[in-house]
């Protein structure tokens, strides 16, 4: 079964008014300015629709039965509007990738087709599209596209210039402002709402997924509870490197059997075309000797106010500990001692997570962590260059930074040497600096891309 016209589940609209250009419109007039061809994909209710509308001549929504019905019955209808085509939600009638392609081979120019994609087919075009059709990542909004600070320090800057870049600025935001911001969603069309309208999109959303996104994919969810649990744990993996087993284990909760082994996998499989889970890679440097280092992912949700949503969080019970959840990170950790961790410092990290992802593709970079297997050594995020240069980047929901909390970041310089462009960690803080030791310290609120 694959995706069919039926109208999907949409979250609100962003809300009305002068549209605010956000991090990814700079990379989409870069590329559209030269290429024919770009699909931006990211989950629903990110903004992608509305991002494209600010630049297409004409919109074709498969999303609309209508449209959608005429399309699968005369693909290349979709291709007879006003330059650039944009085809929203193309996902829904697959075929139209490989009218696009064609196109694209018979036409060239620049800027010609937009393309949005809530999931990944199951069933891919007939060609990949290489060097066709470009793809976007598109996450939900960053602090700085939330408008909460005006950022001071530019991770471009540190990726180019390092240690010599300059930090500098200060901010009121408090550990309570990041607990309400991790609560409130990036998801635009949700910005504007608040308490219990807030807490019931989010209910809708996450039931539309249950409900419906995974059905579309020709997957019947027989225990709708089961994977309901199973989203539940995941959540309570947020920002560690928990095994899907531990987590399939954890999704009993003494509440009925566990999903099995293959359901984990094919939910985890549809998750991710869906881009609701959105796992960071492990670093693996390719040019220096450093070993044993783990491969597993650090599990994150597209946005952090999903993975609290699901936990039942809320700012009072994220700020006085109550949400605390048990995992095992550590590959061979005794069962019987497991590590508790409260996890309002996990949910920080996520959103920092989302932060850097968009700043770090603005800046032609990726993001990834870095474990050791034993243990010994961990850095939560590593933004690598495409020259395999690196800033390493620690996360403290803290305002003070001890000697202790860059020990990690002194021992990649030790190991790598040249390789580490700079070092930084990321606070609920309120000044920006560098250290003695040539650390930077940068709130969360004063980072921009």
């Amino acid at each position: 079964m694959e995706i069919t016209c039926a109208p999907p589940f949409e979250p609100p609209r962003m809300y009305p008014g002068v549209y605010r250009r956000r991090t990814i419109d700079a990379e989409l007039d870069q590329i559209l300015a030269q290429l024919p061809a770009i699909v931006i994909e990211g989950p629903k209710g990110v903004g992608k629709t509305l991002t494209a509308e600010q630049r297409a001549g004409s919109v074709i929504r498969l999303d609309d039965r209508a449209q959608c019905e005429m399309v699968q019955a005369h693909p290349a209808s979709a291709l007879r509007g006003a330059r650039p085509v944009l085809l929203d939600e193309w996902q829904r009638v697959p075929e139209i990738w490989d009218v696009v392609r064609r196109a694209v081979d018979a036409d060239g120019r620049a800027n010609q087709f937009l393309l949005t994609g809530s999931a990944a087919p199951l069933r891919p075009p007939t060609h990949s599209g290489a060097g066709r059709i470009v793809p976007v990542r598109m996450w939900p909004m960053t602090l700085a596209e939330r408008g909460i600070e005006a950022p001071t320090v530019s991770l471009a800057d540190l990726l180019t210039h390092g240690r010599t870049t300059p930090i500098s600025g200060s901010t009121a935001i408090s550990v309570s402002d990041y607990t309400r911001e991790i609560m409130a969603s990036g998801f635009p069309g949700m910005r504007s709402l608040s308490g219990r309208a807030l807490r019931a999109q989010l209910d809708g959303y996450l039931a539309a997924i249950v409900d419906r996104d995974i059905p579309e994919f020709g997957r019947v969810v027989r225990q709708p509870q089961t994977l309901r649990r199973w989203l539940k744990a995941y959540a309570a993996a947020t920002s560690t490197t928990a095994s899907l087993e531990t987590i399939r284990d954890a999704a009993t909760g003494g509440e009925g059997e566990k999903p099995a082994r293959s359901t984990s996998i094919q939910y985890r499989e549809i998750l991710e075309r869906l881009w609701i889970i959105d796992d960071v890679p492990a670093w693996l440097p390719s040019r220096n000797s450093m070993t044993s280092l783990l491969q597993a992912p650090k599990h994150q949700f597209a946005d952090p106010a999903l993975a609290a949503r699901l936990l039942g969080a809320t700012e009072a019970s994220l700020l006085d500990g109550r949400i605390v959840t048990r995992v095992f990170e550590r590959p061979g950790t005794d069962p019987a001692k497991p590590r508790d961790g409260a996890m309002l410092g996990r949910l920080f990290e996520s959103l920092v997570t989302l932060d850097l992802r968009v700043y770090a593709q603005a800046s032609e970079a990726s993001v990834r962590h870095l474990r050791s297997f034993n243990g010994r050594h961990e850095i939560d995020l590593i933004v690598e260059r495409a020259d395999q240069r690196v800033l390493a980047v620690e996360v403290k929901l803290s305002a003070s930074v001890t000697d202790d909390d860059v020990k990690h970041l002194h021992w990649l310089q030790r190991e790598i040497g040249d390789d580490l462009i700079d070092a930084i960690i990321i606070t609920t803080g309120p000044y920006a600096y560098r250290r003695a030791d040539g650390v930077g310290v940068v709130p969360a609120a004063l980072l921009g891309p």
